[in-house]
């Protein structure tokens, strides 16, 4: 099918962990159970295990099917296009060497092989496949390169063909560079979906779910950075505690700016900004300088640096003295106090924080 549509995928491959999330060579298999789901993936050790990267030619091969089936075509398993159809459309580069990178992943998707009892009429029953039965270069009459042929196996074609199974996902997707940011956005799609409050993971589940395999506490460290990237088009992400000390990700819809939302949202602003305006969404406060009410002018500190401040408080500890001899009425307002002007630490510490004055501070009448 030529032209622009949607990118179409697969719920049950966005639920479930049937991908390395890592670009290095895999070949240790993929093992997940929940309930009545068990899914084995298996890799050889020559190509490696097919991965989230080398979804997006089925990302491709589904969005083929489903459009040329809204269109009224008849559709089948074996689907023909030339490469740089194919890379054009999950966003890649169309180069030579990008061509060889397209042929590597074939290769990895034809030897990956998946054992699953997901959507099995009989319950325990398995089912297993390879991502790709068979591709090959078709080339014309004059021997020259003319595009390539691949058929899907019945598994993952039928999983199209319906409709309940089948979620129309942001083009952007294709810009995601990490294998983790990847999966997290077809989980948060296929289960946060356009609902308003999001949903939630335990991230043990979560951790478990993503076949990943990073040792918990990086897979946390990893999904930290995310949240606090926030790459994934059309979600917003954040931890959120839980029964028992449990940690979960929480991920809802997050309205485009210059749209409306259904409610407010504190921006860390006074009172309530609305997410309908020009520029950010929400913009924060910038740090810096902020006015005071206050109009009390308060002391100085003059213990925070004893040498820089010692002519300070020299001075004064002898408008002190003055000022109290004044006030008593006497004739020691004429003696003048000789206090050291040397800023060394030794006439620093010689300085005694209080004074005991030499002459008599009461006088009649008066309380000094």
């Amino acid at each position: 099918m030529p032209g622009e549509f949607a990118a179409r995928d697969a719920q049950d491959l966005m639920a479930y962990p049937f991908f390395s999330l890592s670009k290095s060579h895999r070949v240790a298999p993929i093992d997940f159970a929940a309930g009545n789901v068990a899914i084995r993936v298996e890799a050889v050790p020559d190509h490696g295990m097919a991965t989230i990267w080398d979804a997006d030619i089925l990302i491709w091969a589904a969005s083929q099917i489903v459009e040329a089936r809204d269109a009224g075509l008849r559709t089948s398993r074996l689907l023909a296009a030339t490469p740089y159809e194919i890379l054009r459309f999950i966003g890649r580069r169309t180069g030579a060497r990008d061509y060889q990178r397209l042929k590597a992943a074939l290769d990895r998707l034809q030897s990956t092989t998946v054992s699953t009892t997901l959507r099995q009429a009989v319950q325990g029953r398995r089912h297993r496949f390879s991502w790709i039965n068979e591709w090959k270069e078709r080339t014309d009459g004059l021997g020259r390169p003319d595009g390539i042929e691949m058929i899907v196996p019945d598994w993952f074609y039928s999983c199209v063909l319906d409709d309940a199974l089948v979620l129309t996902i942001d083009r952007a997707y294709f810009d995601l560079t990490g294998g983790l940011e990847r999966w997290l956005y077809r989980i948060v799609r296929k289960h946060g979906g356009h609902q308003r409050r999001g949903w939630r993971f335990d991230l043990r589940h979560l951790h478990q779910k993503s076949g990943s395999l990073s040792v918990f506490k990086r897979f946390v460290f990893e999904l930290r950075d995310i949240i606090r990237r926030q790459p994934l088009p059309g979600y917003t992400l954040r931890l959120e505690g839980g029964t028992g000390g449990r940690m979960m990700l929480a991920f809802a819809p997050s309205a485009p700016c210059g749209q409306a939302v259904d409610s407010f949202m504190l921006s860390g602003t006074q009172g309530h900004v609305p997410s309908g305006t020009t520029d950010t969404c929400y913009r924060e406060p910038k740090q810096g300088v902020r006015p005071s009410s206050a109009r009390e002018i308060r002391l100085l500190n003059l213990e925070s640096n004893k040498e820089s401040n010692f002519r300070t408080r020299a001075r004064a500890v002898e408008g002190l003295i003055q000022s109290t001899a004044r006030a008593l009425g006497t004739g020691r307002a004429r003696h003048r106090t000789e206090v050291p002007m040397d800023t060394s630490q030794t006439a620093s510490k010689a300085l005694p924080d209080t004074l005991e004055l030499p002459f008599n501070t009461r006088a009649k009448g008066d309380e000094a």
